[in-house]
């Protein structure tokens, strides 16, 4: 929003100079005002166009706007040295012997060219200077040595919370915990995304927004960690949730946390360091031994003959030798194997004191 504006200004006052700088010339026909003001008005548009091309990204924009003005000066004072003398250079200067009127006229759009150049000059490299600014990566530095601009965040990095972590409620038990040292970042998209999902017309939509709502809520006013909403304004509207995070993320050098797979997956081919929830809760499961002794209520049968499951109230599958026969019943199992998959951790076992 704040970039269209500057944008639709620069433009305006483009044409503004060139309306002026008509009206102060005696010399110029009304048949070129449209002419002129054409021209301006695709010099404003041809910067315009050659920005947005350039990919850069944001910095915060109150700074960003002062010290672009400060930086754009500086530069369009510079380069009016050069305008006077190009202007010098092409404007010849009557003859000697020439009319006192012809010196005058001279003089006048002389004076007039030059004073209406170096302006659209200033405007110019003060709109490109604050623009390249505003869109530039926290971490820029200007030429001058040893002057950075960046955020200053809790801990060595940053974590940006996707809304997926939300809805799950498990970061909130973790975070009380009191291990999470790093600041939790929260995107105004992914609030956004909330809101919509919470006020979606599926009751089970609308309950895993809320959820995710009083997450968020309770992290805020939680002691143990330091939770906050991130204002992440000027992106591309366009621009999924996913893709947004990926790009703030690298952005303001960050790690994600999310329990979404495909994210996980875009997140690391982008160079974005991702921290996933369910990972980590596997590597959190108890270590189960061959030979340990375990109870479990079996609930289905199994893919192999005689083959029983049940679950751990972790979530963990544990499959039964013979076991089929005892569904709807809790039995002692002997662990006989373990296995690590993509799912999460698999036990074999069987029936009793049978583990060879």
């Amino acid at each position: 929003m704040v970039l269209t504006f500057l944008r639709a200004l620069f433009i305006l006052l483009m044409a503004a100079i060139a309306w002026s700088y008509l009206h102060s010339s005696d010399q110029l026909q009304a048949d070129f005002t449209w002419l002129a003001l054409a021209i301006a008005i695709s010099g404003a548009t041809l910067l315009i166009c050659v920005d947005i091309l350039s990919p850069r990204q944001k910095l915060a924009i109150f700074s960003g706007i002062f010290f672009g003005l400060i930086v754009g000066v500086a530069f369009s004072y510079a380069l009016s040295f050069v305008v006077r003398l190009l202007v010098d250079r092409y404007m010849h200067e009557p003859e000697a012997g020439s009319p006192p009127i012809a010196v005058q006229q001279w003089k006048q759009i002389h004076d007039v060219t030059l004073r209406y150049i170096d302006l659209g000059l200033g405007i110019s490299c003060c709109y490109l200077a604050i623009s390249f600014i505003l869109q530039t990566k926290d971490d820029f530095r200007f030429v001058i040595p040893y002057v950075e601009f960046s955020k200053q965040t809790k801990g060595a990095r940053p974590i940006l919370v996707d809304t997926s972590v939300l809805i799950d409620g498990r970061i909130l038990d973790i975070a009380q915990t009191g291990i999470l040292e790093s600041q939790l970042l929260v995107p105004q998209f992914v609030l956004d995304e909330l809101h919509t999902i919470a006020d979606n017309g599926d009751k089970f939509n609308r309950v895993r927004g809320r959820l995710g709502l009083d997450v968020l809520n309770k992290l805020q006013n939680s002691t143990e960690v330091d939770a906050k909403l991130y204002d992440a304004s000027g992106g591309e509207d366009t621009a999924g949730v996913d893709e947004k995070l990926i790009t703030l993320a690298k952005s303001i050098n960050a790690r994600v946390l999310t329990n979404d797979f495909n994210l996980n997956k875009v997140a690391q081919l982008r160079g974005v360091r991702v921290i996933n929830l369910n990972a980590l809760a596997n590597a959190m499961k108890a270590v189960v031994k061959v030979g340990e002794k375990m109870k479990v209520t079996i609930q289905k049968p199994g893919d192999q003959p005689g083959q029983g499951v049940g679950y751990l109230e972790d979530g963990t599958m544990v499959v039964v030798e013979q076991g089929r026969g005892f569904i709807d019943s809790e039995v002692e199992v002997t662990v006989t194997n373990t296995r690590q998959t993509a799912a999460g951790r698999m036990i074999f076992g069987r029936l009793g004191d049978r583990a060879a």
